[in-house]
């Protein structure tokens, strides 16, 4: 697919969110090995659940290396499939990236898909909804915590935690809304429209004011890009839900990351290849 195309003027067109539940991720069975990182160089880590990383390329993550100047930054992709904020944190994968960051490092969190889920039960992954510091405890029969209560905090506290202990180790937090899903409604004008916030969105940008950084609307440029497409394209790039994408789409989600970085004027930016023009 032509990069021109990726990167198509942008127009707004407001639509309605709809809550629909997020279906699980395809069996990770080819998930790419971590190469290396090169310690004397910066690190734009990517922390986030299978919209970035799914199976070897069907995440926007691992599509995002071929955009930057890897002989100036490193590009390391630590989402997971099937995690919420929470869950991230609770089975140890923040922790292991964490360890990673160094001063002069970003990070790329985009979180979102899997925190409506539940709170105990078989799947215990969802957050409460907002940003404040309400909490619930809930027994836990499944997960790391099986056999305790677990105090679950909401969506925004969890992010905040990420966010925090970033900052702590001199990183720079950047804040992504959630990917766009296959769900088309009818808009004021009459035509179909594809979503643009499942939901979450509103909470992401919150926490970004409360925190005094970055929020990257991705979401809305490519939300924009599947419109001009149309309805019928736009499915191609979804062949097995309404939320995991191809590797095309996976593409598509990259350059819409990329884009919303250079138009917020990210210091990311100027890591971008020099061929890379927008």
């Amino acid at each position: 697919m032509s990069r021109v195309l990726l990167f198509a003027a942008l127009l707004l067109i407001p639509g309605a969110a709809r809550s629909q539940a997020t279906p699980d991720a395809p069996p990770q069975t080819t998930v790419p090995t971590d190469p290396p990182l090169n310690p004397a160089l910066p690190t734009v880590f990517i922390v986030g659940d299978s919209t970035a990383r799914n199976k070897l390329d069907l995440g926007w993550g691992d599509h995002f290396a071929p955009f930057f100047d890897t002989t100036r930054i490193n590009v390391a992709n630590r989402a997971h499939a099937g995690r919420s904020s929470r869950t991230y944190i609770n089975e140890g994968l923040w922790a292991a990236t964490l360890k990673e960051i160094k001063p002069g490092d970003f990070l790329l969190l985009q979180m979102g898909h899997n925190d409506g889920g539940d709170l105990g039960g078989a799947k215990p992954r969802g957050t409460l909804k907002g940003i404040g510091e309400e909490t619930q405890d809930v027994p836990q029969t499944t997960g790391p915590l099986a056999g305790t209560t677990e105090t679950v905090h909401t969506f925004g506290w969890y992010l905040r935690k990420m966010i925090d202990e970033a900052k702590a180790k001199g990183a720079t937090p950047i804040l992504l809304d959630t990917t766009v899903r296959n769900i088309w409604t009818p808009g004021p004008d009459g035509k179909p429209h594809i979503e643009r916030d499942m939901g979450y969105n509103t909470f992401i940008h919150q926490v970004a004011d409360q925190e005094h950084i970055a929020f990257i609307d991705m979401a809305t440029i490519a939300a924009d890009q599947f419109e001009a497409l149309g309805q019928a394209k736009t499915a191609t790039f979804f062949p097995i839900d309404h939320t995991h994408t191809n590797p095309e789409g996976a593409e598509l989600n990259a350059s819409a990351v990329i884009v919303a970085l250079t138009k917020a004027h990210s210091p990311l930016a100027a890591y971008l290849k020099p061929s890379i023009t927008l």
